[in-house]
């Protein structure tokens, strides 16, 4: 098995990032208006105008914050992989073990990416790190590796 590098898992994410956006932009619409969802036309397309996209309300947490952290924990804990690792055959394990993660492992690899984000120098950090791994895996010790049909997985570095 070989460890999942830096663009492949670029693309799940932009993969992932649609998927939830999907999912989101009719929630926050069916809950909010689509009044207070305005989008601007501007010469490189559609943008959110940021004085008309604010949500105010309780569900503004659960919608924004809450309901994504349990669709992507909930995918990791039922298949090691959100649907865009899916697509592009990726799987996350631990990296000692090369078993499924933990849910502590996913609870701290999901709480590492709010650290990961900053300037996005931990998800840059994958594409030098010779396990591939951004901060929020070294946090959760977890690699993500290529085919999703893992059971258990053999590194190379241990050959």
């Amino acid at each position: 098995m070989t460890y999942a590098g830096f663009w492949i898992r670029f693309w799940a994410s932009l993969i992932d990032t649609i998927i939830l956006l999907l999912i989101m932009f009719p929630l926050m619409a069916s809950i909010y208006g689509l009044n207070s969802m305005s989008m601007e036309m501007s010469d490189g397309g559609m943008s959110y105008s940021a004085s008309s996209y604010s949500f105010e309300g309780s569900g503004n947490f659960f919608l924004n914050y809450l309901l994504p952290a349990i669709i992507i924990i909930a995918f990791w804990l039922f298949k090691s992989a959100t649907p865009g690792k899916m697509i592009t055959k990726l799987t996350i394990v631990d990296a000692k073990t090369g078993k499924k993660p933990t849910l502590v492992q996913f609870l701290l690899r999901y709480a590492g990416y709010f650290l990961s984000s900053i300037f996005l120098l931990g998800f840059i950090w994958v594409a030098f790190d010779k396990r591939k791994q951004g901060w929020h895996d070294k946090i959760a010790g977890t690699v993500v590796v290529k085919n999703s049909n893992v059971e258990e997985v053999k590194f190379e570095d241990e050959e």
